[in-house]
Formats: C-alpha cells, structure tokens, sequence
C-alpha cells in the first residue's frame, strides 16, 4: 500500500515520539538514558501502530539483568502510547538475547524469563543503581559548590539546604533522583542526606563525601568505557551518542565531546589493513 503525504508525516512523528518516550529509559547502571547511549539501535512504526524496535548494548556479556531490566522497559513506556497497537522490542547480539527476547514478547517477566537463574528480585536491583544515583548527583551538586566557595568548610556541608545550590543541570538532576526516592524537594531540606533522607554530623561529613565522590567516579568511568566499547562494536553508534559531560576530561575536547582515554579498535587500523598492537 502506497502512503500519502499525512500518513508519511505521521509515521514520522510517532517514530520521534517513541524516541521520546525511549528517553525515559536508563541504563540503571550508568545512570543515562539509553537514548544518549546510543543503545537505540532502530525504531520503525507501521501504518497500524505497530512498533518494533532493536536495543543493542556494548558487549555481549552486558549482565543480563541490566538488558532485561532497559528492554522491560522500553517495552512498558512505548506500550503506554496511546496510539500504539502493538510493541516489539527486541535485544541484538546478546548472549541472552533469544532467552530475554522470548521473555518480552510473552510477558513472562523477570523472574519467569530468568527462572531459576533469577536470584534477586528486580524492584530490589533497581533499588540499588537509584541510590547510587542519587549519591553521585548529591555529590556533583556538593563538591560544586565548595568548588565555587573559598569560604565554605568541608565539614559544613551537612547543612547546606536544596535552597543553597545554584540552579541548573546538576540541581535539576538532584531534585529527579530526590523525587524517586521520596526524599522531597523543599527548599529547606538538608543535601546531604541517605537514601532515607538522615543527614550526617559535621564530623562524619569528609568520610561520607569521599565514599559518595568514590560513587561518582565509579558511574562516570564506567560511562565512557561503555560508550567507547559500544562505538567499536558498532562504529555507526557514534552519531547516536550523546555527549556525557560529567566525568569528562580537559584532553577530551580535542576529540570534539569523545572520550580521548579509550581508543576505539578502528582507529588502529592501518591503510593496508592490519591493526597495531599497544
């Protein structure tokens, strides 16, 4: 059936509005959407509604339960489109992608995909990399401001209030990571706080900075070796990448936004084809 101009037009538009919704999804790990990572693979939509879309990750040994978990979920927020009829993810190139794939498309869920290899409950998993989210957004807002202040002393930080910390992309991120843990975002609400919103005496402050800094820095080196390990199994993931600021250093603006500390296998490649070693 050939399409017309306004059925063309709207097929474009639910294939943004699935990359949209997609935006949504994030690697629980990394803690970036999967959009930005470049894991969307494609996304087509047809004329009925039906979306398909392919998910692909840097390795093929990415832990199952962190695919399963980003492919569960793309599923479930295309499937809250209101115009869509049906959805079709499907997982590329993993060691477990026919075991995952078959477990999207009947619905079995975590524990009835994995079986008896689902030792932990996935709600508890989630748990986890949500925590840690938080402790690496608290920490960026943190040790921002007391790069910004001479005067601030480390061991006062346990009393600086979300009504201290200057607006913007760091704050933003706090307050998203505070509000899935049901923290609450009132302006005179201690930052530094744990998952349980309990705050630290000034003596404990340095100790909790630095293991949440640790946390951090985890996260962010994590993320680029995963982008750089994406873009040499799949050279065309560039385009789709994102650039991650945090965690980003000095030498790597010459690379216009790449991670200049890895290396990506093509770029070994002679000429006459053969690759150095290093």
């Amino acid at each position: 059936m050939s399409l017309t101009p306004t059925m063309t037009a709207t097929r474009h538009t639910h294939v943004e509005a699935v990359r949209e919704a997609l935006d949504a999804v994030f690697d629980p790990e990394l803690d970036e959407p999967i959009t930005d990572l470049g894991f969307v693979r494609s996304v087509t939509v047809d004329e009925a509604g039906s979306v398909e879309v392919h998910l692909r990750l840097p390795t093929s040994f990415c832990s199952p339960n962190f695919a399963y978990l980003m492919a569960s979920d793309s599923k479930d927020v295309l499937t809250r489109l209101d115009w869509s009829r049906s959805v079709t993810v499907w997982l590329d190139d993993h060691h477990d992608s026919d075991i995952i794939n078959h477990g999207l498309a009947t619905d079995a869920g975590y524990k009835g995909t994995f079986r008896h290899e689902a030792d932990n409950n996935l709600d508890e998993l989630r748990h986890t990399f949500q925590v840690k989210a938080h402790t690496a957004a608290m920490e960026r807002c943190l040790t921002a401001l007391l790069r910004s202040n001479d005067d601030l002393a480390e061991s006062a930080l346990g009393d600086v209030v979300l009504g201290d910390l200057p607006e913007g992309p760091e704050k933003e991120s706090l307050l998203r990571r505070r509000t899935t843990l049901r923290l609450g975002n009132h302006p005179s609400a201690r930052v530094m706080v744990d998952e349980h919103g309990v705050g630290y005496e000034p003596d404990q402050v340095p100790m909790a900075l630095r293991r949440a800094r640790s946390t951090r820095i985890s996260i962010d080196g994590n993320a680029h070796f995963c982008r750089g390990l994406l873009r040499t199994r799949y050279p065309d993931s560039r385009e789709d990448q994102t650039r991650r600021v945090d965690g980003e250093e000095p030498a790597d603006e010459q690379y216009a936004g790449y991670d200049a500390t890895f290396i990506p296998l093509t770029t070994l490649t002679t000429h006459s084809g053969k690759e150095h070693s290093r």
